[in-house]
C-alpha cells in the first residue's frame, strides 16, 4: 500500500515556514507498513490544488492532506477537495454547535467566517478535534482513504494518531515491520553503495535507504511480513553480509550518533577525554556534551583560537608554531598532548585547521585539518582534506576525530 502527502499552505513555500507535518506522518505511516511515495507543497490556490488531488486520487492508496481548513478565504482545501473528487457539501449545524462551544469555553465570540469550517464534504465522516476549530474529514473514496487534517501540528498529530491511525490499521492486513539501522563513518556514500549494492539489490524486501551526512552514512533496512521470524530472517540474510563487508566503519547499530557511541565505549574502559579545538570552534565539545552522563568521561576543553591561547592554555611552544605554523602535524600534537597534560585525562583530541573561506596556504589550503590524539602510549596526528562550506567542514572535523578516537578505543 502507497501513501502521498500534501501539504497546502502558501507559507509553506517560504523559506521561514518548513513542512514539518509530513515528516511525522511519513514515520506513522512507515510503522504500519505504508509506503509514502510523493509529497507535494502547494500554496493557496484553488485551481492547482484541485489538479494535484486529482491526481493523487486516481495514483495513490492514502492521500493526506494537511492545512487549508481555516475559516478564511484563503483556505481552500475543501473546496479543492469537492472539486477533484466530484464532492458537494453540507453544512453541518452539529459541526458548527461543536465550533461555537470551543469559543465559548475559551470565553471568546465566534466570528462569521468560522461558518466555513462547518461545511462538511459529501460521504465525508467528520473527526472532532479536540485542540482547534477546524474539524478533520475522512472520505473513502473509490477504494482509497482521503484525510483532511487540519495543518497546526498541536491539532494535526494527536487526530491523526488517535483518530486515522486506527482507521488505517482496520483495513491493513496482518503485517509485521522489522528494522536495521546502521551508521558507517570513514565513507563517502557512493564508497558505501558501491561496495553493498551488490547485496541489497537483489531484494525488494527488506527495502535498504542509504542517508548521507558529512562524514556519515546511514543505513536502513526494513523488512516487512506477515510474521516476526520471517521479518527477522531477512534482515539477517542480508544485514549479515552488509556487516561484513563494511566490518568496523559500522560503529552503531541502533541508530545512535559517533558520539554516543564514542561515549558508551569510553565508560566501559572507564577512560576519561579532554579536547583542544581551534578551528572547531567548540563544535566537538558540545557534541560530547550533548550525550546524557557525558560527565562521566569527559573532563573539559580548551578553545584556543588564536597562536596566543595555543601557548598560554596548553603550552604549545610558539617557535614551534612560527616554524611550523598554527595548522601542521606538529601543532596538533602538541595541542592534544597539553590538553592531557592539564587536564590529566586518558585520551585528549585536538583540531587545527583552515575552514575558510579565508586563509590557506600552498602546502595547505582551505580545508586542510589535522587531528591529533595523545594517551598514554604517545600522541600523534592526521592531515585531513575536507571540501565543502565552512559549516561542512567543521562538521566533518568534528565527525573525523570522534571516529580517530572511537579506532583507538576499540
Amino acid at each position: 500500500m502507497n501513501a502521498e502527502i500534501i501539504a497546502v499552505g502558501s507559507e509553506l513555500l517560504t523559506p521561514q515556514r518548513m513542512d514539518t507535518n509530513s515528516l511525522f506522518i511519513t514515520d506513522q505511516l512507515n510503522v504500519l507498513g505504508i509506503e509514502v511515495t510523493m509529497k507535494t507543497i502547494v500554496g493557496d490556490d484553488r485551481s492547482q490544488l484541485t489538479s494535484v488531488i486529482a491526481a493523487a486520487v486516481k495514483r495513490s492508496d492514502v492521500v493526506v492532506l494537511t492545512g487549508g481548513l481555516g475559516p478564511t478565504e484563503d483556505d481552500v482545501t475543501r473546496d479543492a477537495v469537492g472539486a477533484a473528487m466530484g464532492l458537494g457539501q453540507t453544512y453541518s449545524n452539529e459541526v458548527e454547535a461543536q465550533i461555537l462551544a470551543r469559543f465559548q469555553r475559551a470565553g471568546r465570540k465566534m466570528a462569521e467566517n468560522n461558518k466555513r469550517q462547518a461545511m462538511v464534504l459529501d460521504t465525508a465522516e467528520v473527526l472532532p478535534n479536540e485542540r482547534g476549530t477546524a474539524p478533520a474529514l475522512w472520505i473513502d473514496y473509490d477504494g482509497r482513504s482521503v484525510m483532511l487534517l487540519p495543518g497546526p501540528p498541536n491539532e494535526m498529530k494527536p487526530l491523526f494518531v488517535g483518530q486515522c491511525i486506527p482507521k488505517l490499521k482496520a483495513k491493513m492486513p496482518p503485517l509485521v515491520i522489522r528494522t536495521r539501522f546502521y551508521r558507517v563513518a570513514g565513507m563517502g556514500e557512493s564508497d558505501v553503495d558501491q561496495l553493498i549494492a551488490p547485496v541489497y539489490t537483489k531484494y525488494a524486501n527488506p527495502v535498504t535507504t542509504i542517508l548521507a551526512a558529512p562524514s556519515d552514512i546511514q543505513l536502513h533496512l526494513r523488512a516487512r511480513c506477515a510474521e516476526a521470524e520471517e521479518a527477522e530472517r531477512l534482515l539477517a540474510e542480508v544485514g549479515g553480509p552488509i556487516e561484513e563487508l563494511l566490518g568496523d566503519r559500522i560503529y552503531s547499530r541502533n541508530g545512535d550518533p559517533l558520539e554516543a557511541a564514542v561515549g558508551n565505549l569510553m565508560r566501559a574502559r572507564q577512560v576519561t577525554l579532554a579536547v583542544a579545538e581551534s578551528c572547531t570552534g567548540g563544535m566537538l565539545a558540545e557534541r560530547i556534551t550533548g550525550i546524557a552522563g557525558s560527565s562521566d568521561y569527559f573532563v573539559g576543553g580548551f578553545l584556543t583560537y588564536t597562536n596566543a591561547m595555543k601557548s598560554l592554555l596548553l603550552g604549545v611552544d610558539a617557535e614551534l608554531i612560527e616554524k611550523h605554523t598554527a595548522v601542521s602535524e606538529q601543532v596538533a600534537v602538541a595541542m592534544a598532548q597539553g590538553a592531557r597534560e592539564k587536564t590529566g585525562a586518558n585520551f585528549a583530541l585536538s583540531v587545527t585547521g583552515y575552514a575558510g573561506p579565508g586563509g590557506g596556504t600552498e602546502e595547505n589550503p582551505v580545508g586542510t585539518v589535522f587531528i591529533g590524539i595523545a594517551h598514554a602510549a604517545g600522541a600523534q596526528a592526521k592531515r585531513f582534506k575536507f571540501f565543502g562550506d565552512r559549516m561542512r567542514m567543521r562538521q566533518m572535523a568534528t565527525q573525523t576525530a570522534l571516529d580517530l578516537l572511537r579506532r583507538h578505543l576499540g
